[in-house]
């Protein structure tokens, strides 16, 4: 399957697809992906098993095209993806392990696979597996990143690697003349996680969204700090009171870190406790101090300055990916 066949098996008319972006992923925001004509995602790793079907069957009520159900392979999750094909899904992307259990099982329900990866090495193995496509996620990304090569670097040496597998390029892709560059890389499409987390239907809240919009392409760090719920897990964030406060400290280990075990905020007024460290990142019904949770962003944030409706933002990126294209020729 090339990268044009790809995007034509799934209908899509623009070079884009929504990052799993964790929690602010919500059945509005992949279905209004989907009906722009990307591929939007909704991320299910933690959700309870009994709780995928109604979260795919939500975004299904609101588009009849196809979108992504993401899972990460750093736990079982063979139950969570039979859930998700067994409510219709059409594609599952995977990351962070093996994903050769899982091909088969997708491919028998007729569904693609598609799998991140961080190296051409990898991509070939998961190439050997059967996956449908790869997603080449460069060290500029933010949220859980697992490698350390540039997007520019490694799209074209994974689309070396395993042509004509699909690729798709992620990694500080945040504005038109980003999904352009993908394309001339080679990628089939644009994986774009950062710019949707200011998209209208994005489950986000209002002080994150303010912090990413004000931020520049200097405010990230890259490192492991936030490592409750999913330790060993390198990530990117905004610098906040959390990440200076630890720098400051001159950055100890787990155990003997500032504020450790302090509880920031809560899952809503009389929700889950959040602690200073946790994985979480800030919902809208998060209350306490959210600044100093984990605000996933990109290096691309830079170029983020406003909140609009997914599909805006969908046909802005292709329009001006196109624009770029045109001018180039």
């Amino acid at each position: 399957m090339s990268g044009l066949d790809f995007c034509a098996a799934l209908g899509m008319t623009l070079p884009v697809v929504q990052a799993p972006i964790g929690s602010a992923a919500t059945p509005a925001l992949a279905a209004a992906v989907s009906n722009a004509g990307g591929l939007g995602s909704l991320a299910l790793s933690w959700t309870p098993v009994e709780a995928c079907a109604a979260r795919v069957r939500a975004a299904t009520a609101l588009t009849d095209r196809p979108f992504a159900t993401n899972v990460v392979l750093a736990w079982p999750q063979e139950e969570r993806v039979r859930a998700c094909l067994d409510a219709g899904v059409r594609v599952v992307s995977t990351s962070w392990g093996d994903p050769a259990p899982c091909t088969a099982l997708i491919h028998r329900a007729g569904a693609l696979h598609v799998h991140m990866v961080a190296s051409a090495e990898e991509a070939r193995r998961a190439a050997d597996a059967g996956v449908d496509a790869v997603v080449a996620q460069g060290w500029e990304a933010g949220g859980h990143v697992a490698g350390q090569v540039s997007t520019l670097a490694l799209v074209p040496a994974v689309v070396d690697a395993v042509s004509p597998v699909p690729v798709l390029a992620a990694g500080g892709i945040t504005d038109g003349r980003g999904v352009a560059a993908a394309l001339v890389l080679g990628a089939a499409a644009a994986w774009v996680g950062t710019r949707f987390l200011l998209a209208a239907e994005a489950d986000v809240h209002p002080e994150y969204r303010a912090r990413l919009i004000a931020a520049s392409e200097t405010d990230t760090v890259y490192g492991g700090l936030f490592d409750g719920g999913w330790p060993d897990a390198p990530h990117r964030t905004l610098r906040n009171s959390t990440t200076r406060a630890w720098q400051e400290a001159g950055s100890p280990a787990p155990g003997a870190r500032p504020g450790e075990g302090d509880v920031v905020a809560r899952r809503g007024d009389a929700g889950a406790e959040i602690r200073r460290y946790s994985d979480d990142l800030p919902l809208s019904r998060d209350v306490g101090d959210v600044e100093a949770m984990a605000l996933y962003a990109g290096q691309g944030v830079g170029l983020v300055r406003r909140t609009a409706p997914a599909a805006e933002i969908a046909l802005e990126l292709a329009h001006e990916a196109r624009q770029v294209l045109a001018a180039i020729r």
